[in-house]
């Protein structure tokens, strides 16, 4: 008998890559979201049997795993109609945990930039006559326009993220982490719970392997050595030191010209070079990466010849490299931010953060603040108006809506050339995408 696999809400880009990976198990994979999406549609082509919205009937006891993000509440009725049937139920970071532990298990964990260097990590690997396994957040060309990639070989590389100390579900032969800063506040009680909470993952780092650092993150510095049967890795900008020893990074000369993505290349570097890949095989894909999808990924040119771009950032941090980045690279164009906070309790936690970091945008608009996991209370704390008026900007709109936000991209683009439109985000402002006329 064929195995079936039921997955609820799907669409969450990281849970795709469970659908993806039982379907080259040839598992018949079924699910069912809350909303149709261009995600969906692609899969669809790869044979799942897809429902918007959500049907108990469709479950029986002749399914063998049922896989759930961990955003739905637990009385969803396909999740309560599973356990009525006794079906094996994992969360994400669970079933994810079953299929890589026991792999050659490189995690990527940080607060931010994870997707790019677990998209590096990757691509090298699947370029060398090692080959790859690898499932990232976000979607590679390499891959074939999807955010998997599955083969024989015994390595495996995953971004492990760090909500409800998920990550703590892997056993990782490498552990990388290059910067931490307080998120996730609706979980963790402070930093220091949050700091706990990547001790935690380090304690999970087989025994003998290791630990990539950033040694000039300050909280970083904060994990180096507290365990003694494991090595460190210390990370500099020009460098890395590895049992005493200095050893220099190669010239890369990347495609994309943000520091922050060399930065990501140098992490891919230090792994593979301890696996003892060949320099010229590493330094060749490396400058081989042109883009992903949502990390500072350009999408087309407008009909007025603007160019339209869309990066996933959503930490006040994230937002300031990115938009520092872009500026620094184009002085002299004008650049149209529009920025989708996303949940309502992160919005309030880092509020202050977020108040300084438009600084590089000509133009910021704030649709609305997507809610996800989010109380009545919190919403009711602060909303796109209450949030635009915090923030310290000289041309700033709360624009209700994407409906009015598209109307305002489109009066943009009839006005100005040569420009960049930004849509910065974690959720569906992307969308707008496919509604902006292309030249």
């Amino acid at each position: 008998m064929d195995k079936k696999i039921y997955v609820i809400w799907i669409w969450w880009i990281w849970v795709s890559a469970i659908a993806r990976y039982y379907l080259f198990m040839w598992w018949k994979v079924f699910w069912s979201d809350k909303v149709d999406s261009e995600l969906i549609k692609k899969l669809k082509i790869e044979w799942c049997d897809i429902i918007i919205w959500e049907d108990e009937n469709r479950l029986d006891n002749n399914f063998n795993l049922v896989v759930y993000t961990e955003a739905i509440p637990q009385n969803q009725i396909e999740l309560k109609k599973s356990k009525e049937f006794w079906i094996k139920t994992l969360s994400y970071p669970e079933a994810l945990a079953s299929i890589v532990n026991d792999k050659k298990l490189i995690t990527i964990a940080w607060t931010h930039g994870k997707s790019t260097t677990t998209s590096l990590t990757s691509l090298v690997l699947k370029n060398s006559s090692e080959w790859v396994n690898s499932i990232v957040w976000t979607i590679l060309k390499e891959f074939w326009s999807k955010n998997t990639y599955f083969s024989d070989s015994p390595y495996f590389v995953i971004e492990a993220c760090e909500y409800k100390r998920s990550f703590l579900k892997y056993k990782p032969t490498v552990a990388v982490i290059t910067n931490i800063e307080a998120d996730h506040l609706d979980y963790y009680k402070d930093l220091d719970d949050y700091m706990l909470g990547f001790k935690e993952y380090i304690d999970n780092v087989i025994l003998g392997w290791f630990v990539i650092l950033n040694w000039e993150d300050i909280n970083c510095r904060k994990l180096i050595w507290l365990r003694k049967n494991i090595s460190y890795i210390e990370v500099y900008n020009k460098y890395f030191i590895f049992r005493n020893e200095i050893i220099a990074f190669p010239e890369i000369k990347m495609q994309v010209p943000w520091e922050h993505i060399l930065y990501d290349a140098h992490i891919a570097y230090i792994i593979w070079h301890m696996a003892w890949i060949k320099n010229e095989e590493i330094i060749k894909s490396l400058e081989n990466y042109s883009w992903v999808w949502r990390r500072m990924e350009i999408v087309w040119t407008t009909q007025n010849l603007n160019t339209l771009m869309s990066d996933y950032g959503h930490h006040p941090t994230e937002i300031k490299v990115t938009l520092k980045a872009l500026k620094d690279a184009n002085p002299a164009k004008t650049i149209l931010t529009v920025f989708q906070p996303h949940q309502y309790n992160r919005t309030i936690e880092l509020l202050d953060d977020f108040k300084t970091c438009f600084y590089d945008t000509d133009k910021l608009i704030v649709p609305d603040i997507y809610e996800s996991r989010d109380s009545e209370e919190d919403k009711k704390k602060i909303n796109s108006k209450i949030f635009v008026e915090q923030i310290k900007h000289p041309d700033k709109l709360d624009w209700q809506w994407l409906e009015n936000t598209l109307k305002l991209i489109e009066d943009f683009d009839n006005t100005y050339t040569n420009s960049i439109i930004l849509l910065l985000w974690a959720w569906n402002v992307d969308d707008l995408r496919y509604k902006i006329k292309t030249d």
